[in-house]
């Protein structure tokens, strides 16, 4: 029987790491304790991250910020390739052994230094193509930080296949303090923009000594066994998607940058970026914790959609509200948070709502995909997503930024129609289900946004401070959002049972 519990995550028992049965036995209460774990980590590590940037920001000129940003775009490409997906295999596998781990252990070792040669190998062309010859050492140091990565990735996965998130969320917070005080102390010693490559750098090592410290697992000699070579299937097609996705998600800078130069390209980018970040904060943290948990339930269809349909539930309960609400204040968002220079966000950022709205439950797809071990088809996808997005991009560019925006936005949902199709099929989803699941979040967070637009149309509030006018906005759109709950049928216990969380944790039963 596994020794691990909700406050326990190391074993003496080694074999321990490889079952997961005993998960099932409580897994609504791990998942529910999961989830808060990584959602308060996020916003833990969000706060930290901003308030060492601003930081720094005290100390460092915006010509430090520019150099380490040039390089940004490159290792962010290449880290695609650090881990191959191998993470995500041994998270999804029903069965593994220590001999298959231990094969995947030193594949990401051997391929974290190959990404480590291949950065340094691409220095003098960075620094070439952008005439800065500092930026040749900066690529250089960051190489280093790509071989401790590698070194936790099975030991992170293994936690992670575990559900043992608090583990996890002691690692990341500690390794982010411990990197911003670096950052910090270098900048404050007059390091310049080495401050930034030393944030970077000591965050990787610290996380994977920490991993290390977690997670007593260690890898045994390189072996050949059985199975290995699906793994690493399944991990190159992840890998291959990744690639895809991310050209198609930044074609549209480098489209916009070329044709209508910085301005316009800053505009976007801010709208976009932020769009994103309230639907990252929430998406990023719930998949982590889904993710394993539907692994565990791939053999069981009926527990398997009740999880999926509850989970997709949760982040629209959260996220369509919060994406509605900025819809339709928008203007004292952007006015104040930013100030007047960047009033021109705001029709970029309302062009883009539709794709935000879809956005906030896009990752169930993926959570089919890979809790399944359709990665082939994923990648297929990902292909052919990519291709129409590219196409969709180069036809809108020359229109404008806002029509770009537009065409990008409003396709979205016919892109999650096909993907959906795509990915329910084989599966025991389906797509008439999932409406259910989404109508209620849909329906209520459109009605409170409806009501607010109304009552400023109504209401013109022009003399008072736009503070102010977003306050009012704000309690009476929570309001009216949670009393729509209450009188659409099944509304009030689907309600209930999101605000009965502690009730979930302390259950034992699933």
């Amino acid at each position: 029987m596994s020794k691990f519990n909700s406050n326990r995550w190391t074993t003496d028992n080694i074999d321990d790491y490889f079952q997961t049965d005993h998960l099932k036995d409580d897994l609504k209460r791990r998942s529910v304790r999961g989830g808060i774990i990584v959602v308060a980590a996020q916003g833990v590590k969000f706060s930290v991250q901003t308030g060492g940037t601003l930081a720094l920001a005290h100390f460092l000129v915006r010509e430090d910020f520019g150099l380490v940003a040039m390089v940004t775009a490159v290792v962010n490409f290449v880290a695609l390739f650090k881990d191959l997906g191998l993470s995500t295999a041994t998270i999804q596998r029903d069965k593994i052994t220590h001999e298959q781990i231990s094969t995947l252990f030193w594949a990401n070792f051997g391929i974290s230094i190959l990404v480590s040669l291949v950065m340094v190998g691409l220095a003098p062309l960075v620094a070439w193509f952008y005439a800065e010859p500092q930026l040749f050492w900066i690529m250089v140091a960051l190489a280093s930080s790509f071989i401790f990565s590698g070194l936790g990735v099975q030991h992170a996965a293994l936690l992670k296949r575990q559900m043992c998130f608090s583990a996890l969320a002691k690692a990341e917070i500690v390794s982010i303090l411990f990197s911003v005080g670096i950052g910090i102390g270098a900048a404050w010693v007059g390091a310049g923009y080495w401050a930034l490559v030393l944030w970077k750098i000591s965050q990787a090592v610290s996380y994977g000594i920490l991993l290390w410290g977690l997670c007593s697992w260690r890898p045994g000699r390189l072996t050949w066994a059985p199975g290995t070579r699906s793994m690493l299937t399944f991990g190159g097609s992840v890998t291959g998607f990744s690639v895809f996705n991310f050209l198609s998600r930044n074609l549209d800078n480098i489209l916009i940058g070329k044709v209508w130069g910085a301005g316009e390209l800053g505009l976007y980018t801010m709208a976009y970026r932020l769009l994103l970040l309230p639907i990252q904060q929430l998406n990023a943290p719930v998949t982590s914790v889904a993710l394993p948990a539907l692994s565990r339930l791939q053999n069981e269809p009926q527990k398997y959609c009740r999880y999926y349909y509850k989970a997709i539930g949760l982040i629209t309960m959260i996220g369509m509200p919060i994406v509605s609400f900025l819809f339709v204040s928008a203007d004292k968002v952007i006015l104040i948070f930013l100030g007047d220079k960047w009033a021109d966000v705001v029709i970029l950022f309302r062009c883009l709502m539709p794709a935000a709205f879809i956005g906030t439950f896009n990752v169930a797809t993926g959570w089919t995909f890979l809790s399944l071990g359709q990665t082939e088809r994923l990648f297929r996808w990902g292909v052919c997503s990519s291709i129409a997005n590219a196409i969709i991009f180069a036809a809108s560019v020359q229109h404008g930024v806002v029509t770009l925006a537009l065409a990008y936005s409003l396709t979205r949902p016919l892109f999650l129609i096909a993907v959906t199709l795509y990915s329910f099929q084989g599966t025991p989803l389906s797509l008439r289900q999932l409406i259910q699941a989404l109508s209620k979040p849909t329906l209520t967070s459109l009605f409170a946004a409806l009501f607010i637009y109304g009552f400023n149309l109504l209401f013109q509030l022009s003399n008072m401070s736009l503070l102010l006018a977003l306050g009012i906005d704000s309690v009476l759109f929570f309001i009216i959002y949670l009393g729509a709950w209450f009188f659409i049928p099944g509304g009030k216990s689907q309600l209930q049972e999101l605000l009965n969380m502690k009730q979930a944790i302390e259950s034992k039963s699933n």
